[in-house]
């Protein structure tokens, strides 16, 4: 059934949308690692290895050549993207020793990163207790790549290892350093300039 779904599939549309991205399909077959031997050496044995297809872009150039916002794109247009104000409906209040901070949820920062430089990069650096145990510090890298350069900015974030209200410390250290480090990048910069007014 899946093969004639997939058949039926094909001659529909030999195209696929996504987003506002179109490139062409190709059907090509599946093989499986237990049947890989098999398939190089002999013919299948079992029809329905045989029939199984897995859709997959064609790849040639003219496939490639449809102009898309925010891939391959050089840094500056980038960065001039991440310094946008981050609209009102996405930032989130929460009460910080009688005081109250304004921020953006690490995956909301993801999903903006993900929209406005697709080919960024971020790691863990490092994970320090402090001598205490009372507190854990993480050392967060956020890497932007574009056509013509590449910036990397690292950040700090320390949690109490005793508030666990928002879930593991080491969690919240991460992405208290993943947020400052996008900061650091212009992405949501102008909710620390506020929190000084």
């Amino acid at each position: 059934m899946a093969s004639c779904l997939m058949k039926s599939l094909f001659k529909a549309s030999t195209r696929c949308s996504c987003s506002s991205l179109q490139y062409p399909l190709r059907l090509s077959p599946r093989i499986s690692s237990r049947s890989y031997a098999k398939a190089s050496s002999a013919p299948v044995a079992n029809e329905k290895e045989s029939e199984e297809r897995v859709v997959v872009p064609i790849e040639h150039s003219e496939a490639f050549d449809v102009p898309t916002s925010g891939i391959s794109r050089p840094l500056s247009e980038v960065l001039r993207e991440l310094n946008k104000r981050i609209p009102d409906s996405l930032i989130k209040v929460r009460m910080e020793n009688g005081l109250s901070v304004k921020y953006v949820p690490w995956h909301v920062i993801n999903r903006i990163m993900n929209l406005h430089a697709p080919e960024w990069s971020g790691e863990i650096r490092s994970i320090t207790y402090s001598a205490d145990g009372k507190s854990v510090s993480v050392v967060y890298r956020v890497t932007l790549y574009g056509t013509d350069a590449e910036i990397f900015r690292e950040s700090t974030g320390t949690a109490s290892v005793d508030d666990t209200n928002f879930g593991d410390p080491v969690q919240k250290a991460e992405s208290m350093a993943f947020r400052r480090a996008c900061a650091r990048l212009g992405l949501g910069l102008h909710l620390y300039h506020e929190d000084l007014s």
